[in-house]
């Protein structure tokens, strides 16, 4: 999605004097002066404090989900300021989207690998302004010119002058602001590119982080829900008389989509609610069945669509004799670890939320809407996330605890899901059918069209970016479509089939890496051409891609000959602005399929944070494993059939192989990280398995078309 515009000058626009120290802002939207004034009265903003103390606080505006990204925005700041990042305190931001919106996704925003992006030149220059300030002061005091000043872990020096940040802090703060201050060069990096250990992992260790479903308040109680077996559904009528008479219990309330039962300890409440008895009316999806998503997709397949991608006239190619093939991607629950949980304090003028949230926009919007307050009356307390995956990007969790505290104000009311309710109420990966088709001519893809039909998760949450039919996250896999082929079309077709659907890791681009990448295999052999050949055949205007296939063939030891019982699998694509490709190498029999290891090599441009990032995309391989070994979701009678990690089986260690990683390329900009290693993996590990036993598997999971993995 496009940027906003924002100028320079607006990256670092305010000073002010607070508790005797300095506090420099930072612009991450497009603000005006008036509202930059603002928050220098007080008014939440992404600041920058140093103290009299020596204290360094950043107010952090991503929300921190497992990815680490309170230490990478750390270091970005800590580089330019030149602190230790070790020592600079880090506070969570609350919801002001006009201070902390993401200007790659329009809202405030932490998802689609954007935060280390979005935030590379307006924390620089932060941490830089502040610097110049600093320095200034301390060279007004001293009587020198900046130039002959420096700064280093927190101290400014001149020849036998020093003085701490927090020392210049209150003279600082009568610093003008510097404009356009020049930030770092690549090779002047002195914290970027260095590995710290990760800022929260002490207390992670130590069990002191507060995760949503940790938050407590003083004279908290706690819900629990019954909720409509059927997403949509809703509570015709129920008899709770026996439940209210049970100690503890203090209220039990309709909230539309299910009935809560509000207590003084969570089990109390947990009981109550599932003893109700509740008529339901089960809505308008209360005949979805599996099977009725895939005929509605299928019916779908003939329309045109939107064309994302076209070059040349495939028509009269294809017309000439295609081989053609479907893919399919079954439908898959987030199954975070954290099920959805949400704390709320309503009273007559403020209410108040503690949430695992993704979205903190998003969770103020909703709160407003559900209570009738106004958004300057809401306050929104992000806590750790105990994974997001884009599940807490939705704030469904977050209507149910206004709904429910609304009923019992002045006191907070902390409301904790299942992980039955979690896995049958989800907002599900979209299931996708992919039509394939292709010509080979002369040992070359003479002509490429792929077209793949699913709903569509953005007109449903953010229904206005969708416009003539593009679904710009549905695109994604095609629009970045990196092989150089003579005549290509590709296209997407939006189609419901009732069932609610989310933003999953990765989004489309897994969806459509997998069909794409599969057939371009399948090209290959008919081709009879080596894969790997193949494919760098095609990437004679894409050199950084080709780059990173090229050491991914050195790294993996791959060949097209393998030892009998043993096969490679090669996948390659360009998603987030990061070059990536995966090779996979298993061994095994016809039936019975061991991974042996994955090769993960990408050029995602300037790396912050060396160890996090190769855990990013260790972390993407194992979310990857989820789609590609044997985890579904599916449907009867409206509800899905599964419930819990024993019918929805995400990878165990046993599953996940060594993972090797590299990063190569000299770019001057970071990449996004945070989804790449997802898409890959399916289409990968597929390919190796039609090397080793002849079996073109083309639906996901894997295992359900006839192979078994060790």
């Amino acid at each position: 999605m496009s940027a906003l515009p924002i100028s320079r000058r607006e990256f670092l626009k305010v000073t002010a004097i607070a508790g005797g120290g300095m506090m420099v802002g930072v612009n991450l939207g497009a603000i005006g002066e008036a509202e930059a004034a603002a928050a220098a009265g007080g008014v939440e903003n992404a600041w920058i404090k140093i103290t009299p103390d020596n204290k360094i606080t950043f107010i952090c505006h991503r929300n921190e989900m497992g990815q680490d990204v309170h230490t990478s925005l750390a270091m970005l700041l800590a580089d330019e300021l030149g602190v230790d990042p070790r020592k600079v305190t880090i506070v969570q931001a609350g919801s002001n989207p006009g201070l902390y919106i993401n200007k790659l996704l329009g809202g405030q925003i932490t998802g689609g690998s954007t935060s280390i992006r979005d935030a590379w030149e307006p924390l620089r220059q932060a941490g830089a302004g502040a610097r110049t300030m600093l320095v200034g002061a301390a060279a007004a005091q001293w009587k020198v010119s900046p130039g002959d000043c420096k700064v280093e872990n927190g101290v400014v020096t001149s020849g036998k002058n020093k003085a701490t940040f927090g020392q210049l802090a209150t003279a600082a703060a009568k610093q003008p602001v510097p404009k356009d201050v020049p930030t770092k060069a690549k090779g002047q990096f002195t914290v970027i590119g260095s590995n710290i250990q990760r800022l929260d992992g002490a207390d992670k260790a130590r069990g002191k982080t507060v995760f949503g479903i940790d938050a407590k308040q003083p004279g908290m109680l706690y819900a629990a829900m019954q909720h409509s077996p059927v997403i949509g559904g809703k509570a015709v009528s129920f008899d709770a008389s026996a439940v209210e008479k049970r100690p503890g219990v203090k209220k039990v309330v309709n909230i539309g989509d299910g009935v809560a039962v509000i207590a003084d300890h969570y089990w109390t409440a947990r009981q109550a609610a599932d003893a109700i008895k509740v008529q339901w009316d089960r809505g308008p999806s209360a005949k979805v069945d599996t099977a009725s998503v895939w005929a509605t997709l299928d019916k779908a397949k003939d329309r045109p669509g939107y064309v994302a991608g076209k070059k040349g006239d495939v028509a009269p190619v294809l017309a000439s004799g295609a081989l053609e093939a479907t893919y399919m991607c079954q439908m898959l629950s987030h199954a975070t670890l954290e099920p959805q949980n949400c704390m709320t304090l309503v009273t007559k003028d403020t209410i108040d939320i503690w949430a695992p949230t993704q979205f903190p926009q998003g969770a103020e919007g909703t709160a407003a809407a559900v209570s009738g307050y106004k958004p300057a009356q809401i306050r929104i307390h992000p806590q750790f996330i105990g994974g997001g995956f884009g599940r807490k990007l939705e704030n469904d969790f977050i209507a149910q605890s206004v709904a429910i505290s609304k009923a019992m104000p002045g006191v907070p009311v902390k409301m904790i899901w299942t992980r039955p309710e979690d896995m049958g109420h989800d907002f599900y990966r979209p299931p996708s059918l992919h039509v394939m088709k292709g010509v080979v001519k002369d040992g070359k893809v003479a002509a490429l069209s792929a077209k793949l039909v699913s709903p569509s998760v953005t007109s449903r949450a953010f229904p206005s970016a969708v416009k003539d039919g593009n679904d710009p996250f549905m695109t994604e896999g095609l629009a970045n479509f990196t092989y150089d082929i003579p005549n290509m079309e590709l296209r997407s077709v939006i189609e419901e089939v009732g069932v609610r659907v989310g933003y999953w890791r990765s989004v489309s681009n897994a969806l459509n890496a997998f069909a794409t990448e599969g057939f371009i295999d399948e090209l290959a052999v008919s081709a009879q051409q080596d894969p790997v050949a193949f494919r760098l055949a095609m990437l004679g205007t894409q050199p950084l891609q080709k780059a990173v296939l090229e050491k991914a063939v050195q790294l993996s030891g791959y060949t097209a000959t393998p030892p009998s019982g043993r096969a490679f699998g090669v996948a390659s694509m360009e998603c987030y602005d990061t070059h990536a490709v995966i090779i996979a190498e298993v061994s095994g029999t016809a039936s019975k399929v061991k991974l042996e290891r994955l090769t993960v090599v990408a050029d995602a441009g300037v790396i912050v944070h060396p160890d996090q990032a190769v855990a990013q995309l260790e972390g993407g391989v194992a979310t990857g494993l989820i789609s590609t070994l044997r985890s579904k979701i599916t449907f009867k009678d409206g509800a899905v059939e599964q419930t819990n990690f024993h019918d929805f089986q995400v990878p165990r260690m046993s599953d996940v192989p060594p993972i090797q990683v590299a990063f190569i390329g000299n770019r001057d900009k970071p990449a996004g990280l945070g989804e790449v290693g997802v898409p890959l993996v399916a289409p990968a590990v597929a390919n190796a398995v039609f090397k080793l036993t002849g079996k073109r598997i083309r639906a996901l999971p894997l295992e359900d078309g006839g192979v078994t993995f060790a």
